[in-house]
């Protein structure tokens, strides 16, 4: 299919988008320790029962096990994690603006490791969607947030971040080079290698001791967790593993990083929030951008 790649990724970005809503609504009423953690074991559970109502055939290499665990870790667990971590220094604005530079070390990454190189046409269409989405999230306000100051350690910490979301691209793309693997059985093997991680981590840290309680308490924090788990790690990122398999890792990462972008017309639809001229024209940048992605 022509473009499939840069498809998946725009999909991608479009499911990100609702699950970044959803699990926003449920981090505010019971933090994002519990919500990250019990996000993997939904999603875990949404991909095992796909295998089975689908009848699925699980048909991977132990390298590709191997690479795809190191994806999970790399993602779920680094990126993640130091991205949470960033939220305590720095704004979640400016988290998310230095995180727009995943791309560019997604390419880099590719560059050294896969030997992947970018036309010109798509160095411009990166320059040009990077531009635009800066725009937007310079623009919006974080208003319960903005008297955070900008710290070194924050900075630092979203670099990190930005890090482990490439690393985990570039080993995902590394184990669909070896041969086919089903996007659904490589997001579960991502998930599963990432939540075997995560929960004794956060278990003797005690961040995570009482879940089914906190939960109980909380029925719409549950409900929010189950729905950004079901369009983010289930449905997004097995269409992201699908985009990096069809497409440069930079186009992918490029079009998977226009989230901020499409978050303008759903916060304006869901919360009449008002949009300012300069976040209308840095969309219209990102989308122009992701066009010339699509023309390279």
């Amino acid at each position: 299919m022509l473009y499939a790649g840069e498809l998946s990724a725009l999909i991608t970005a479009i499911l990100w988008t609702g699950s970044a809503l959803a699990f926003a609504a449920a981090t505010i009423r019971v933090g994002s320790v519990y919500v990250n953690i019990i996000r993997l074991i939904a999603a875990v559970l949404f991909l095992f029962l796909t295998h089975i109502v689908f009848s699925i055939n699980i048909s991977v290499s132990n390298a590709q096990v191997w690479y795809l665990s190191l994806s999970g870790l790399a993602g779920f667990v680094f990126g993640d994690t130091f991205l949470f971590k960033s939220y305590e220094y720095i704004s979640a604005r400016v988290s998310s603006l230095i995180m727009a530079v995943t791309p560019a070390i997604a390419a880099l990454f590719a560059y050294i490791f896969l030997g992947e190189t970018i036309t010109l046409t798509g160095f411009l269409g990166i320059a040009v969607t990077l531009g635009g989405i800066i725009l937007v999230v310079m623009e919006r306000k974080d208003k319960s947030s903005h008297h955070v100051p900008i710290s070194i350690a924050g900075v630092f910490y979203s670099f990190l971040g930005a890090a482990g979301q490439a690393g985990g691209l570039i080993f995902a793309k590394s184990a669909f080079s070896i041969g086919h693997i089903n996007g659904f059985t490589a997001t579960m093997i991502r998930a599963v290698a990432a939540t075997i991680i995560l929960i004794p981590l956060n278990y003797f840290a005690k961040r995570f001791t009482n879940p089914i309680e906190v939960f109980r308490k909380d029925r719409k924090a549950f409900n929010f967790t189950i729905l950004g788990a079901f369009l983010g790690p289930y449905i997004g990122v097995t269409f992201s593993l699908m985009a990096v398999s069809l497409t440069d890792i930079a186009v992918a990462a490029t079009i998977m990083s226009i989230v901020p972008v499409i978050m303008l017309p759903a916060v304006w639809i869901l919360f009449r929030e008002k949009l300012r001229w300069r976040a209308v024209i840095g969309a219209c940048l990102a989308v122009a951008g992701v066009g010339i992605l699509f023309l390279r």
